[in-house]
């Protein structure tokens, strides 16, 4: 672990490199005890997502849309030049020392820059873990084995869609030792996941072919079965895990996709051996729809919160947009270990046209400057990001979860699942 202090603000902060763990202290006392008030900036991002790509191969292929996910970075209909190299180190230049980790991005798949190799070896010189996400598209074992040396961890997006299928079954008098494996493995509640058609296709096989034909309507269980759509998605992963990379999956949670969601989570159904499952709260930026926002008087919002305290075999993640869902649903949660909006707080994004905002999500670059005009400090401390940050320190004035919260999202308060009499912006 890695202790910093931050002289301006008064705090501490520690991060592990090879873990990625992240702490930050309360803000501390003249006798460096901390006070209980947590720390409101940084005086320079801890993580910068840094937009390397102008241009979307998989949103151009039109697989992006198919699967439901209406990306905010408008990549299906974008062909803009990739940040050069040049202009990614002089980014890396300046925050060497100050800066622990990048989250490669931009309007495509990082893994696609024409000099992604040179990218990750550039972090590592200035000291900056890389991390990235992934349609997987174009993902290979030897992109696999790059990220295995280099990065922190790589998320690959859930693209691939549940299809479900229902299946009988010969009861236990049939069952030899392997089947009762396989439906261990596979829950005992009537639902089976697999990752793909191909293997349900075997499973299906084998049991016909073990049973011979003994189907009589005495004897038979039936089975919900859940199999990804998307095979790209689920070999990446693969690839990744092959690797050794700590692999995670991103969803996108909204209106179109909740309800797979809790499927997911009721069966467990996700790849094995993942690190974790980020939720991505759906905005409407870009191509992002109105009507996928979720709302929160929406049972399904305060189901899914729920479940995310039960015991599962991976990990459960969210983005900070999620913040005031989870304060408002989640029955067990720390809420120390929720960071809330931290855009201009803590971290920023820089586009492949230099351009730096407070978050991703201000796609109209309304509190944008120019990094080709000033350094990433002089942005960091501009009167644009503070214009941002004062919409957070206004926010709900009364309300007790104020401080682990500031309101929500800054840009698009209609994401915010929240609807006591206190909220306000």
């Amino acid at each position: 672990m890695i202790w910093t202090k931050d002289e301006k603000y008064d705090f501490v902060y520690g991060f592990d490199p090879s873990t990625g763990m992240y702490i930050r202290t309360d803000v501390l006392d003249e006798n460096g005890r901390e006070t209980g008030i947590q720390p409101f900036r940084a005086s320079m991002p801890h993580l910068i997502d840094v937009g390397i790509m102008g241009r979307c191969i998989h949103g151009s292929s039109g697989l992006c849309a198919k699967s439901g996910v209406q990306c905010y970075q408008n990549g299906p209909r974008r062909n803009d030049p990739n940040m050069t190299l040049e202009n990614f180190e002089l980014i890396c230049k300046q925050c060497s020392g100050k800066v622990q980790q990048f989250a490669l991005g931009g309007a495509g798949d990082p893994d696609q820059h024409e000099n992604f190799e040179e990218i990750l070896k550039l972090c590592r010189t200035y000291g900056i873990v890389p991390n990235f996400t992934t349609s997987g598209l174009g993902m290979t074992p030897e992109i696999a084995v790059l990220c295995k040396q280099y990065c922190g961890a790589v998320a690959v997006s859930q693209y691939s869609r549940l299809k479900h299928v229902i299946i009988g079954k010969v009861k236990n008098k049939y069952w030899d030792a392997k089947d009762e494996q396989f439906v261990s493995q596979y829950g005992d509640k009537g639902e089976w996941y697999m990752e793909s058609e191909e293997e349900l296709g075997t499973i299906l096989d084998n049991l016909w072919c073990e049973y011979h034909h003994k189907w009589d309507d005495d004897k038979i269980i039936f089975k919900d079965v859940y199999y990804e759509s998307g095979s790209y998605t689920i070999k990446a992963i693969h690839m990744l895990l092959d690797a050794g990379v700590k692999t995670n999956i991103h969803y996108v949670v909204g209106n179109q996709s909740i309800d797979e969601l809790l499927i997911r989570l009721r069966i467990n159904g996700f790849p094995k051996s993942i690190n974790a499952v980020v939720l991505l709260l759906h905005k409407p930026v870009g191509l992002g729809m109105a009507k996928n926002v979720l709302e929160v008087n929406d049972d399904r919002v305060g189901e899914m919160y729920q479940m995310l305290s039960e015991p599962r075999p991976f990990k459960i993640g969210m983005d900070s947009c999620n913040v005031p869902g989870a304060i408002n649903f989640c029955n067990d949660m720390m809420l120390e270990s929720l960071d809330t909006c931290e855009g201009g707080r803590f971290s920023c994004y820089i586009g492949a046209d230099m351009i730096m905002v407070p978050c991703s999500f201000d796609q109209d670059k309304k509190y944008g400057c120019d990094l080709r005009k000033m350094t990433i400090q002089d942005a960091w401390d501009s009167d644009l990001f503070e214009a941002f940050r004062n919409i957070m320190r206004g926010a709900c004035p009364n309300c007790k979860n104020r401080e682990n919260c500031l309101g929500g999202c800054p840009l698009k308060p209609e994401i915010v699942l929240c609807n006591k009499k206190e909220k306000k912006k």
